[in-house]
Order: structure tokens, then C-alpha cells, then sequence
């Protein structure tokens, strides 16, 4: 597990001098985000030098499109994310209004000055700097006059197309858990904290965990899914309703809750993440108690027989 450094921190520069590195967001550290790491990895062995991954402490996007942001995973999972990448060292630059609002040229004297990288491996699109206005011909120009190579990378595409967080976070958005899964070379993940919900699941004689979740960390789209639970050190097959409980919806926030198979503990205030496996059926309105019940169990008797 490599070491995350904050910019300016003892060892930072050091982390960076003369290494390899990538360059990037790295939201949700995909396919194409490992494959781009590795390339520098790989770079780095064969120099003899260090590997670092160069990111910023928080997602840009958070800045700049708040209300509409869907992130893929925390700032925190982010980076332990990279950190078991195959690098060396982590070192996170901190993204705040004004650093962000820095020119170019500007904007990497903040950011790689004062440790100079052998080699920086970016996206081919990789833009920098005030209103994304730096372009790798800008990097390259001045990585240069200063020793560093700057290699660009045309994007790792699937089916003829990129594979991108943009591009997975749409999969997840209309419930396709499956080919998401495909693209970040694991089942999305959704992790919260569990709270009391409104108490028809236990009226009802089918428990439910409600997680507490951040809009922001929500990408998935609403409906019924077929996911393994992670809590207390163990896992569950479970049945996973995202969004708003539309039976009741005059009552229901939009939420995260999750119906444990042969699991009857009180994990309140605990955290829990859920494994997306399989996307069962969409929300809707129910006639009656009776049918909604029947669904539920349904639904439930579907993980139990395929997970």
C-alpha cells in the first residue's frame, strides 16, 4: 500500500522528484484509470526510477458542479484506491477556488515546481489549469524546459468506446450495475451509515437497513437491485431498494434501504456497504399491501436462489 501525501507535506516533493507519475482525477479508479497508472508503473521499472499518482484531495467537479455531481466513490476511498494502484506514493494536490483559478503555466509551477516528475502519463484530453484551458501541448512545452517527458495516452476503450467515469456513471444512472461492473473491473459499491427508516419493512416482517447517503455518492439509479452486503466483518445476499419508496411516497425521502437474507441484528449508527450485482425491477406503485408484500418476497426469493 503506497503512502498518500498532501502537496507541501514532509516527503511530498521527494515522492515526486524524478518519479513516473499519472496525472488525474481518477474518479472511481476504472479500467482506464488503471490502465493509465500502470503505464506509468510500468515506466518507472524500467527507468529504475520511483512511481507516484498525482490527484487532487478533493474532485474538482465538487468546485464547479455540485448540484449535479454523482461521484463514483468518496474522496477518502479515492485515494486509498490509489494507493493500492501498484504505485509507490500518492500525492494529492489541494484543490481550492484559488488554486483552481490559476493560469496554466501558473498552475503547474504550484503543482509540480518544486518536484519535478521524469516522466508525467496523462489522458490525451488532459486539460489544466483556470476554465480547463491548459492542453497537454502546454505541458509538454513545459515539462521541456524543465527534464520531464510528458507521455499522452489515448483513452482504454470498450465497444468502441472510452471508458470513462461520465461513461459509467450513465450505466449506473439507468441501473445497469452489470456492464458498470465491467468497466471498473469490479461491482460498484455504495457504502453509508445505518439509520431507523419509517418502520413498514419491520410492520411488514421484512427488516430493512437504511443507509444514510450523501445525493453525491448516489449513482445509482433508482430501483430494486440484487447486491451483497458488507457489515460487521461479514457478508449478506441482500435486497437493495435506491430512491423514493414510491408506494409511500407522500411519506419516503429518497433512501437507501437494504433487506439482509438470514441476518435479524440491530447494526444501527454501523457502517455497511453494499455490492451491486444485478438490477431486478424498477420502482413503482403498488395496488395493495398484498401486492406490494408479494414483490418484496419475490425479490427476495430471487437473491436467495441466484446470488
Amino acid at each position: 500500500m503506497a503512502r498518500i501525501f498532501r502537496l507541501g507535506e514532509e516527503g511530498a516533493a521527494e515522492a515526486l522528484a524524478g518519479a513516473s507519475c499519472a496525472f488525474g482525477v481518477f474518479d472511481g479508479v476504472h479500467e482506464g484509470h488503471r490502465y493509465l497508472i500502470g503505464s506509468a508503473v510500468d515506466a518507472a521499472r524500467e527507468a529504475g526510477t520511483p512511481s507516484a499518482v498525482i490527484t487532487f484531495d478533493v474532485d474538482p467537479d465538487e468546485l464547479f458542479r455540485p448540484r449535479s455531481l454523482r461521484k463514483l466513490m468518496s474522496n477518502d476511498e479515492r485515494l486509498a484506491a490509489l494507493a493500492a494502484s501498484g504505485a509507490d506514493a500518492v500525492v494529492a494536490l489541494p484543490f481550492t477556488p484559488a488554486f483552481a483559478a490559476q493560469e496554466p503555466r501558473a498552475f503547474l509551477d504550484a503543482a509540480l515546481g518544486p518536484c519535478v516528475p521524469s516522466q508525467l502519463h496523462v489522458g490525451a484530453d488532459f486539460r489544466f489549469g483556470a476554465r480547463g484551458s491548459g492542453t497537454v501541448a502546454d505541458l509538454t512545452a513545459w515539462g521541456a524546459e524543465r527534464g520531464m517527458a510528458v507521455v499522452p495516452h489515448e483513452l482504454l476503450a470498450e465497444d468502441g468506446s472510452p471508458v470513462t467515469a461520465t461513461r459509467i456513471r450513465s450505466l449506473l444512472a439507468q441501473g445497469d450495475v452489470a456492464e458498470a461492473a465491467r468497466l471498473l473491473g469490479r461491482p460498484y459499491r455504495l457504502g453509508g451509515t445505518v439509520e431507523p427508516g419509517r418502520g413498514e419493512g419491520r410492520d411488514f416482517g421484512i427488516r430493512t437497513a437504511n443507509l444514510r447517503v450523501p445525493d453525491e455518492l448516489r449513482a445509482v439509479g433508482d430501483g430494486v437491485y440484487a447486491c451483497y452486503a458488507h457489515v460487521g466483518g461479514r457478508r449478506y445476499k441482500a435486497a437493495v431498494n435506491v430512491g423514493v419508496a414510491a408506494t409511500f411516497a407522500d411519506e419516503a425521502t429518497a433512501t437507501v434501504e437494504a433487506h439482509l437474507l438470514d441476518f435479524d441484528q440491530d447494526v444501527y449508527g454501523q457502517p455497511m456497504e453494499l455490492e451491486f450485482v444485478t438490477w431486478l425491477r424498477p420502482m413503482r406503485v403498488f395496488a395493495n399491501t398484498d401486492e406490494l408484500i408479494a414483490t418484496i418476497t419475490a425479490n427476495i426469493d430471487w437473491v436467495r436462489a441466484n446470488l
